[in-house]
């Protein structure tokens, strides 16, 4: 697919995002959540060091469309069993079950995808539709391999520009955010951990348990998930459709966010013409 011009962020929460906390009722931890719309819900799930706010620009033109709640876990304060897919996995389901009072469409790139793929598989009965944008699962070549106690800037550029196609749509203060957060060691160790917790965790043995309706959406210059992580998707998640975006890292939503929301709208509108035909019959 020929994508939009790549996409440059402005820092600046729109104000028709309500942004709020719940806390986790058995860990105590304080989840950042921001709604924004009327409608279907749509959960967004970040990757390690995603933002709510890295979503915006894809979701905000949708708010009459949908009512999307993007969840923030801490996860980089998360320790022991918490510091793993699936220690995130029960936290996000957790907070679906205060949240929810019918089945989801939930998206997630990269950790958020592969969470989203573990909580559609832990509990169906959250989960109508699922949006895989660059997930691990299957295969991901992360950085947080050879991270050190006290990574340097430098290091850390590197690694982030990793994620894109083109350094134009690194989000703004991405790079000194990441290292303002590695340079803490619980947060550098929680980074490590929940990196190679997602590189063992294998989810090839369960994606034909794993029913919803799925929409890929990948770039096919993504080096973190690479393409064939995408294929491997689409031949085994049993009700799967492959969208591809060029010129596209392991971000298209953030690289492309007008591209995304024009796959995203398109998949919301099959489900609802596929909702439609099942409450006729």
């Amino acid at each position: 697919m020929h994508a939009d011009a790549p996409h440059q962020h402005d820092e600046l929460s729109p104000p028709d995002v309500i942004t709020s906390e719940a806390r986790d009722r058995v860990t105590g931890m304080d989840i950042r959540i921001d709604r924004m719309g009327e409608g279907p819900t749509l959960i967004v799930l970040n990757g390690l060091l995603g933002l709510n706010a890295h979503w915006f620009p894809t979701l905000l033109p949708l708010t009459d469309r949908v009512e999307s709640i993007c969840i923030q876990p801490p996860i980089l304060e998360m320790r022991g069993k918490g510091a793993t897919v699936q220690g995130v996995a029960s936290l996000v389901i957790s907070t679906l079950e205060t949240m929810l009072d019918e089945p989801a469409v939930v998206m997630g790139n990269s950790l958020g995808g592969h969470i989203a793929l573990r909580v559609a598989h832990a509990r169906p009965d959250l989960v109508r539709g699922l949006v895989l944008i660059g997930s691990s699962g299957l295969l991901e070549r992360g950085f947080e391999k050879g991270v050190r106690h006290t990574p340097t800037p430098d290091w850390i550029g590197t690694k982030v520009r990793e994620l894109f196609y083109s350094e134009k749509s690194i989000l703004p203060g991405m790079v000194d955010r990441a290292y303002e957060e590695l340079s803490r060691r619980p947060a550098a160790r929680a980074f490590v951990k929940l990196g190679r917790s997602a590189k063992v965790d294998h989810l090839g043995h369960l994606l034909h348990e794993i029913t919803p309706p799925t929409q890929l959406i990948w770039g096919r210059q993504d080096i973190v998930t690479p393409p064939s992580v995408a294929e491997h998707f689409a031949r085994d998640l049993p009700d799967a459709r492959l969208a591809w975006l060029d010129e596209c890292g392991h971000a298209p939503h953030s690289e492309y966010p007008d591209t995304v929301r024009t796959i995203l709208t398109g998949f919301l509108d099959e489900m609802d013409a596929k909702q439609s035909q099942h409450n006729v019959a």
